[in-house]
């Protein structure tokens, strides 16, 4: 996997219908991307695995889906109103932004010029946006606006233009989907007044306004969280610590990402996020380089305890036993959508060869393959061979869902479309499928060893279900 380039991966995705810019007949947005029908295919099965491996198959778990707007209050209370930033530079050349971390500041990366940079300033990420009708007027501005001001959220400035609103107009697009989890602890303890340890999940849309969004779908401005918070008593947080990593391992291996491709970093106190007391990334060998794949935080009481202290609301938990009531502790598996996406991708990319013939294909777990298997007439212009077809069309159609339908080509352009995508297995239905001793037999070609085998019709949805 370490020969994987990334250009490649982009090139398929793009070439079969997986991941398209955004906007791009438009000539794009940077940092968004757009997924086509078997991209899409692809994040589904991802989230229904995700959903039944820690939802389904769990009794201590539940699901939640929070709005996407949230009070203000929310922000602020969470810290990220204030912390929730990047460190921003400009070039004083060019005007060209960005982030101070992620490039050498001795020279700019766009114009070439050395010494153009001033001392980076803190840029938050979030996406502000307003609510209802009074979202104020916009005013042509001769001197600058003090910077208290802006800090203080009343005044944006753009160019040489100022726009005063109404505060108590002002929302943002959720840059995490965690705190519609904590804005949501006692709805879900006073309705359902679940067992402690549990964990409330989510699935849902985040946006972070990236100075630098990067390196294909790894860094982006609109993206998918699932998130899980786990409220444990706060003696027991280690022990349950630990049952997450080896939960998070399992998840890796379901993804079908290799062991060794897969690494714990322990981040030290100064890398931690303010909300912290431990922090493990799960880092994947990416053709990026290594880079964060996941995150595991033991969030302490820190987001129950601003809720509790800035609405005003009770958030400790009452055990069923009697015992003292108190504020449960957090730990939070945060895992992001289009990286696991992209570990996926890298980690199925394979080139082989063929009968003297390079082949580039996608080896991924039957699972998350987008399309289960490809139904094939040996040849579209003969009308038998094409209703007997649509006969095994149709009942595995019927059976698995995502069964596609190819008559396009010879049978061996067929066959390599397919494995370019990662269809598992092909059916062809040829002349020995309508007579003789092979009557109602089809043949059935594997992907990733190209072996043939005849199979019954009848036996036909045994066989692909193993």
């Amino acid at each position: 996997m370490s020969d994987v380039k990334l250009e490649d991966i982009v090139s398929l995705c793009k070439r079969r219908g997986f991941i398209f810019p955004g906007s791009d007949v438009y000539g794009g947005l940077s940092g968004t991307w757009d997924y086509g029908p078997l991209g899409v295919q692809l994040k589904r099965n991802v989230m229904q695995l995700w959903w039944k491996m820690f939802v389904e198959d769990r009794d201590d778990m539940f699901g939640i889906d929070a709005a996407i707007l949230m009070n203000q209050k929310v922000w602020q209370a969470s810290g990220h109103v204030d912390t929730f930033t990047d460190p921003l530079v400009e070039c004083s050349n060019c005007h060209g932004r960005f982030r101070a971390d992620k490039i050498d500041t001795s020279k700019c990366p766009t114009c070439g010029k050395t010494g153009t940079f001033g001392e980076p300033r803190a840029f938050n990420m979030m996406f502000k946006t307003f609510i209802g009708p009074n979202q104020g007027e916009e005013l042509t501005i001769g001197a600058p606006i003090d910077a208290d001001e802006e800090n203080r959220g009343r005044v944006d400035l753009e160019g040489r233009k100022a726009i005063t609103y109404e505060p108590s107009s002002v929302s943002y697009l959720r840059p995490e989907t965690a705190q519609g989890i904590f804005t949501n602890f006692k709805n879900v303890v006073d309705t359902i007044y679940p067992d402690l340890p549990f964990g409330l999940a989510q699935q849902g849309k985040a946006f972070r306004n990236e100075i630098s969004p990067r390196d294909f779908v790894f860094r982006s401005r609109e993206f998918e969280q699932m998130e899980i918070e786990y409220f444990v008593h706060p003696d027991q947080w280690e022990a349950e610590f630990e049952k997450w990593v080896k939960a998070v391992h399992e998840w890796c291996k379901a993804l079908g990402l290799p062991d060794d491709s897969v690494h714990e970093l322990e981040v030290p106190e100064t890398d931690r996020a303010h909300y912290s007391k431990r922090t493990i990334d799960f880092e994947f060998d990416f053709p990026i380089g290594r880079e964060e794949l996941l995150g595991l935080a033991y969030r302490t009481d820190f987001d129950l305890q601003n809720i509790q202290r800035v609405s005003g609301k009770n958030l400790e938990y009452r055990p069923k036993d009697g015992s003292a009531p108190f504020v449960p502790h957090v730990i939070e598996p945060s895992f992001g959508l289009e990286r696991a996406i992209m570990a996926v991708l890298s980690a199925a990319y394979t080139v082989d060869e063929v009968n003297g013939e390079k082949r580039e294909y996608l080896k991924l777990p039957e699972h998350l393959a987008p399309v289960k298997v490809a139904v094939s007439p040996l040849l579209k212009n003969k009308p038998e061979l094409v209703a007997k077809a649509r006969e095994v069309y149709t009942m595995l159609k019927k059976e698995f869902g995502n069964v596609m339908w190819d008559d396009n080509g010879n049978i061996g352009k067929r066959y390599r479309r397919q494995d370019e995508i990662g269809t598992p297995y092909c059916v062809v239905i040829d002349f020995e499928t309508l007579e003789g001793e092979t009557a109602d037999t089809v043949t059935v070609r594997n992907r990733d060893t190209t072996e043939q085998e005849r199979v019954k019709i009848a036996e036909l949805v045994a066989k692909l279900s193993k």
